[in-house]
């Protein structure tokens, strides 16, 4: 990894051009991904996840729409909490700095670099596997699956709003807001409007 890469500031050098973060060519290819490569790697497991919860465990509609919307809920503050405190962590060793610009910095100096607004299916599969882990040993095996298909497919609404907030004109009230709310964060305030899909967190937490 280049050591020259520093973490996000205030208002960190922004390029319109991709940002290279490893000597290594296969690295560096890792890094980055087509935004279609989200939607072709979780939509499978979403409807296995929801197929199989549901004919083993039959739910009402009611019931599979308060879980949907729990999940999303639980979506939209893990989304807040780690773009928060893990993607715009204050380091200060030069490798955890390297760490939180690999992982988040490199799009603040490149916001319009289209292969890097979708998280890469490497760092996609850790994070969902530890949340895998995590609600299987607090929720009950009825709703599991159901669960984590509907925070899974809360996280591509996410990854894909976040790619339209950079690159489309978001033309209607709700998309213009979102996109107003999530350049705050980049071009004026990068430690505040830390929800992208919602503002919600923000507002509870007085973020915004």
């Amino acid at each position: 990894m280049h050591s020259n890469n520093s973490q996000s500031s205030n208002k960190p050098a922004r390029s319109q051009h991709s940002i290279r973060l490893f000597d290594n060519n296969a690295l560096e290819a890792l890094s980055h991904v087509h935004p279609i490569v989200p939607l072709l790697l979780w939509s499978p497991l979403v409807a296995f996840l929801l197929y199989r919860n549901v004919h083993i465990y039959p739910h009402s509609m009611l019931e599979i729409l308060g879980i949907a919307l729990i999940a999303a809920l639980s979506w939209t503050f893990t989304e807040y909490f780690l773009h928060r405190y893990i993607f715009h962590f204050i380091a200060h060793s030069s490798t955890v700095k390297n760490l939180v610009f690999t992982f988040h910095g490199v799009h603040h100096s490149a916001p319009l670099d289209k292969t890097r607004l979708v998280m890469p299916p490497a760092g996609a599969l850790i994070f969902m596997g530890l949340f895998w882990l995590l609600f299987e040993a607090v929720l009950p095996a009825s709703i599991l699956g159901a669960f984590f298909a509907f925070f899974v497919a809360s996280y591509l609404v996410y990854d894909y709003i976040h790619y339209a907030i950079h690159h489309f004109p978001m033309k209607n009230p709700v998309g213009r807001y979102l996109k107003a709310h999530h350049l705050q964060h980049h071009f004026k305030t990068p430690h505040r409007h830390y929800g992208v899909s919602s503002p919600l967190w923000d507002i509870i937490l007085r973020t915004h």
